[in-house]
């Protein structure tokens, strides 16, 4: 498993860097105003200092080096729109507690239900139960998300009393954005369940615990539902981890102060460095979580060798 691990890491830091440094070559293509809070008061040769202040003038693999440079001794820039001059470390570093903490509860709610409800829908399988949870589940899949976030705001702000405005003190404003972002987890986690599920009865270890007379409650607990968590559980880290830097939409639609309306505004304000600095984020978010994927089935099901070149059981 650690040969494997080493090549995983490794690979993922090339993509990494592929990623942002090709985010970074697009960045020096937008214009110059991003980099300017008071582009239009300024002079050419002020614009020109500026730039060349900067590193902006440099040759594109210089720059690149020097924001490498400066991103492994924790420097991504400073703001030059949304924060002037502020550090985006430290711009990150105030947002990410609320996504953090709203993230980790929506995953637990998806969790808590979605488990279940694919478990339900698995040993039920034909029967009204199931038929319900693929009526959810297409509905939530089938509908776009913007359509029934716009609902549960327009209803569930009048129904709980809030308004429109993130309080974060108020326990009643982290509902509807909590639900809303845990939604789409849960019909994902309880669609393959139950799909592994279905899968899982028809082998024959299943037929054998039957004919050895297990109860249908024990083959389908410790059987059927153990197998068929192991391909599903290499998901939740990277779910988990997507989960916690925000949801960009449902932020700006809740006017949350955290990172998924820090991108959207950073974007519509052209602040380049700071793009640059959350795009770095999420990069690493991603990669961290198919690590993590991938470890935790190992630690699941012991059968499981990276080693091998087949990667089975």
């Amino acid at each position: 498993m650690v040969p494997y691990l080493a090549k995983r890491i490794g690979r993922s830091i090339l993509t990494l860097f592929i990623i942002v440094t090709l985010v970074f070559c697009l960045l020096r293509l937008m214009p110059v105003e991003g980099y300017f809070a008071n582009y239009e008061k300024m002079t050419e040769a002020q614009i020109q200092a500026g730039l060349q202040s900067m590193g902006l003038l440099d040759p594109l693999p210089v720059q690149i080096g020097h924001f490498w440079r400066d991103a492994l001794h924790g420097d991504l820039g400073v703001s030059h729109i949304y924060k002037l001059n502020a550090p985006v470390t430290k711009i990150l570093a105030q947002k990410l507690p609320i996504s953090i903490e709203m993230g980790v509860l929506a995953m637990l709610l998806s969790l808590i239900f979605g488990i279940p409800l694919g478990l339900l829908m698995g040993r039920c399988k034909g029967r009204w139960p199931d038929k319900l949870g693929t009526a959810v589940i297409v509905l939530i899949q089938a509908v776009p998300a913007a359509v029934y976030f716009l609902y549960i705001q327009m209803y569930g702000t009048t129904a709980m009393g809030v308004g429109l405005l993130f309080d974060a003190a108020n326990w009643h404003y982290w509902v509807l954005p909590v639900c809303s972002m845990s939604l789409a987890n849960l019909a994902f986690y309880a669609m393959w369940l139950r799909r592994y599920m279905v899968d899982e009865s028809n082998k024959d270890y299943v037929k054998l615990a039957r004919a050895k007379g297990v109860s249908e409650s024990g083959i389908a607990l410790h059987h059927i539902f153990r197998n068929a968590m192991v391909p599903l559980v290499q998901y939740i880290p990277s779910a988990f981890l997507n989960t916690v830097v925000g949801s960009i939409y449902i932020e700006s639609l809740y006017s949350i102060p955290g990172m998924g309306g820090l991108l959207v505004t950073c974007v519509q304000r052209h602040d380049n460095t700071m793009v640059q600095g959350i795009v770095l984020l999420y990069a690493c978010v991603g990669i961290i979580g198919l690590i993590l994927g991938d470890v935790l089935m190992v630690l699941l099901d012991p059968r499981i060798h990276f080693g091998r070149k087949e990667g089975g059981r």
